[in-house]
């Protein structure tokens, strides 16, 4: 077989991720490698971690970009904050609250479980009741933004509540992260991670965390060592936890981060605040769009994601087929549902670059065609 450079397709991505890159930030990505130790790649380390905390709306030191993906991040909060026996309720109400079980089992950790509808937002009552039947929680973990859904949590609340009760929360902020509010100390958040791939609107493979001092003492006080050399903390502080001189952990990747350098500073540029009312603008037209189209969401309006869009398939349209249709006929790449989603719901992304009017303009002209076709 004969291979040459691969060229990938040009794509209009308004799934759940990824999104849309700009040029800008792939320009950053063939900048020229420097050593990751390099005096002037470290001063680059240290921007991003001050742009980070400024998406992130916090002033933890630890706050660093993984260099792996979400998962990993995911995986970094779990394993430094719990050990074998420890007590975490975790809320569930779509994939990746599943996502978070698993991880509580993998570090020999007791899971109470907290169910709500796929579609709907974690149950404070539910929560409340469960941190009173479970005093011995050490760890209250849930999903801020449900990618699987489009369903928006109260985290504030939800963390109230936990640290009324002793407990501290990891946060999934993979989807919410720039595209909604999140304010990490404002709202006392223990440990959050999130991805580089949605409303960061940077590629894949990078994991934006950050730590407050409750969930670093936690770690510092661990009985055993992290079950992740890797993903340990205590070890990653000596690269990414101190200003200016860093000593080895991992070889960093270099040209990834130039990127999500330049994905945070295009956010600093725009300003958090307004990116997140464009996204939420942006939802609106999509939203009106639809309705015109006689289509519906699955989330009610309190609990909608304006960034990540579940809409409800028409009777009579084939979903595999719908999508198959938009993607080799119109470029447009849609998300499908998952687990007990799957076939019921198209996710429709408006994540970073992919929030604009244009694309959104775009997207319901493809929609109205498929639509058409069944009336």
């Amino acid at each position: 077989m004969m291979y040459q450079s691969f060229a990938p397709p040009k794509r209009l991505l308004m799934g759940p991720g990824p999104t849309m890159v700009h040029q800008r930030i792939l320009d950053a990505s063939s900048r020229s490698t420097i050593g990751h130790l390099d005096p002037t790649f470290v001063v680059l380390m240290d921007e991003i971690k001050h742009l980070l905390q400024y998406v992130f709306q916090t002033e933890n030191y630890m706050t660093m970009p993984v260099s792996a993906p979400g998962s990993a991040g995911m995986e970094m909060c779990f394993a430094n904050l719990l050990e074998a026996g420890d007590k975490a309720i975790v809320c569930i109400n779509g994939v990746f609250g599943s996502r978070m079980k698993e991880n509580v089992e993998r570090c020999g950790g007791s899971v109470v479980v907290v169910e709500d509808q796929w579609g709907s937002p974690v149950s404070l009552e539910k929560v409340e009741q469960a941190l009173k039947d479970n005093p011995d929680v050490k760890v209250v973990a849930f999903v801020h933004a449900e990618t699987s859904t489009g369903a928006l949590s109260d985290a504030q609340a939800l963390t109230k509540l936990a640290h009324e009760h002793g407990a501290l929360v990891i946060v999934d902020a993979v989807t919410s992260l720039a595209g909604v509010p999140l304010m990490v100390d404002k709202w006392k958040l223990d440990a959050v991670y999130s991805g580089s791939q949605k409303c960061l609107s940077c590629f894949p493979g990078l994991s934006p965390v950050t730590f407050s001092e409750a969930a670093l003492d936690k770690v510092g006080n661990r009985k055993t060592k992290v079950q992740s050399w890797f993903l340990d903390i205590n070890l990653v502080m000596g690269y990414w936890g101190a200003e200016g001189g860093r000593s080895y952990h991992h070889t960093a990747p270099v040209n990834a981060l130039y990127a999500l350098h330049e994905a945070l500073l295009m956010v600093h540029e725009e300003g958090i605040e307004n990116a997140w009312a464009r996204h939420q603008r942006n939802h609106q037209l999509l939203v009106a769009g639809l309705k015109q189209l006689g289509l519906a969401l699955l989330v009610e309006k309190p609990y909608r994601l304006p960034q990540l869009n579940a809409v409800l398939i028409p009777d009579g349209v084939d979903d595999a087929a719908s999508r198959k249709n938009f993607l080799d006929n119109h470029g447009l790449e849609i998300g499908a549902g998952l687990g007990v989603l799957a076939g019921k719901i198209w996710r429709i992304g408006l994540m970073g670059q992919a929030s604009r009017a244009d694309y959104v303009e775009r997207c319901l002209t493809i929609l109205k065609e498929q639509v058409a076709t069944v009336d």
